[in-house]
């Protein structure tokens, strides 16, 4: 009579022992059944995802997005730079800055992502600049525009009008889209100087440094530079200026593309295209400041656009617009400075620059007269909303009024070999204007050679 309570336990440990096996099946069905369930979902979108539609998301646009300055366009000899919104010129919205081979133009298309899906293409408008110094290269605007309801991001050009698989293109971002329409006054920057083209071995580093210095005190906030190349002192002090955030340096490797001339004319100098090409980052350098920048100062990396009659460019600006409330362009004549003839008593002939490579520019006070029988050359400042295109010397397209600064106002030093060599030293004007700041300029251009250890420490 004890057998059946010994039975009945060993018969409830067995159940015990039976469920507990169970379980462990049960949640190992589940686990297996939440995987596969996640695996179906999970693969299951990216087949309905192979082929993009207007109501998909971003993915849609997915897209080889250019991170270069210099852009091969697919199924052409032209090349791509960037792209603006530009609604200046009636029935277009985007610029795109390119550089195209003048016998190869061909029709265009413009193709755009719309924050997440294709547009319809659109006819391209190609607008080639006038001034190509028989180059088989010149600068191109192409103009585009936005089709209906599209809120256009990035932009390519096809050469058909068919749409094609977006990854095989190169797609531009469209610029100064967030910023467009805002006020001048609220820009970022007061002045901007664009400097268009570094290449070769250029190492005049003590002219640079005291040139940037010169344009800090007179009020700039930002030089922008295209380098292509340039000597290894002069390239540690653009390193050290871009980390401050005064200098913006824009890869150029135009010679990866092309073969650039290191002249201004084809039928002298050769090439496919006018000086590393010069032209091209003048305009884009405008486009690029537009939107961030009150004015533009155009000008070589040996220029300074000097105000004579005023302590900054500000002070310069500010009368000149109460003067020319409708002029967009300030003409600004170019003075040289023979770096041949020196200041006699070497009073700047400072011994802690002497191991710096380059040009004093304080030591050379002499200054040329222009000659006024021939062409003189101008640079410019120039309000970047009210120029289409530019050349070196003169805006070529503009929407507001042309002003010729006076010399006695503002002119530009610039300091490089004579102009006019049969000038003797009596027949030059003596110009000191660059001392009126040496108090300031000479410790700040000691600071930053010191900060890239060009330096020379001298012994008291």
């Amino acid at each position: 009579m004890f057998r059946c309570p010994l039975g009945t336990g060993f018969i409830s440990t067995g159940w015990m022992e039976l469920l507990k096996h169970f379980k462990k099946k049960l949640i190992l069905f589940f686990i297996t059944a939440l995987f596969l369930f996640l695996v179906f979902n999970l693969k299951t979108p990216s087949i309905y995802n192979s082929t993009p539609k207007s109501s998909l998301p971003p993915s849609a646009c997915s897209m080889r997005i250019s991170e270069q300055t210099i852009t091969p366009l697919n199924n052409t000899k032209h090349f791509l730079v960037s792209a603006y919104m530009d609604q200046r010129v009636k029935d277009f919205d985007i610029r795109i800055i390119g550089i195209f081979r003048r016998d190869s133009i061909q029709p265009l298309h413009c193709f755009f992502c719309c924050a997440g899906y294709l547009s319809e293409t659109t006819p391209a408008t190609i607008l080639q600049h006038p001034d190509n110094y028989g180059f088989p290269f010149v600068t191109t605007d192409v103009m585009c525009q936005i089709p209906q309801n599209c809120n256009a991001t990035y932009i390519t050009l096809l050469t058909t009008p068919d749409k094609e698989s977006p990854s095989t293109h190169p797609w531009l971002p469209i610029r100064n889209k967030d910023t467009a329409g805002q006020k001048e006054e609220n820009m970022q920057f007061d002045f901007t100087v664009c400097i268009s083209n570094l290449f070769g071995d250029y190492n005049n580093v003590l002219q640079f440094a005291q040139t940037l210095e010169m344009y800090k005190l007179l009020g700039v906030n930002r030089v922008v530079i295209y380098n292509t190349s340039c000597g290894a002192g002069l390239d540690r002090l653009l390193q050290s200026y871009s980390d401050e955030g005064f200098v913006e340096m824009v890869p150029w490797p135009i010679d990866k593309h092309m073969n650039p001339s290191r002249g201004w004319l084809h039928s002298e100098h050769g090439g496919d295209v006018h000086y590393f090409g010069q032209l091209t980052t003048l305009n884009e350098c405008i486009y690029r400041s537009m939107e961030r920048s009150r004015y533009v100062l155009l000008n070589d990396i040996d220029e300074i656009i000097m105000p004579y009659q005023h302590k900054d460019l500000m002070s310069l600006m500010n009368m000149l617009r109460n003067q020319h409330p409708n002029a967009g362009v300030f003409l600004i004549e170019n003075h040289i400075f023979p770096k041949k003839h020196f200041e006699p008593s070497g009073r700047f002939h400072l011994p802690q620059w002497n191991g710096v490579p380059g040009i004093n520019i304080l030591e050379h006070i002499y200054r040329e007269d222009p000659a006024r029988n021939i062409y003189h050359p101008h640079k410019m400042i120039v309000r970047p909303r009210m120029v289409e295109w530019t050349s070196v010397h003169e805006v070529i397209k503009n929407f507001g009024e042309r002003y010729k600064v006076p010399l006695d106002v503002c002119r530009i030093i610039h300091v490089r070999v004579a102009l006019r060599r049969s000038l003797t030293l009596e027949q030059l004007n003596v110009d000191k204007r660059l001392w009126d700041f040496q108090e300031t300029l000479i410790p700040n251009v000691d600071k930053v050679l010191k900060r890239v250890g060009m330096l020379k420490l001298t012994q008291n």
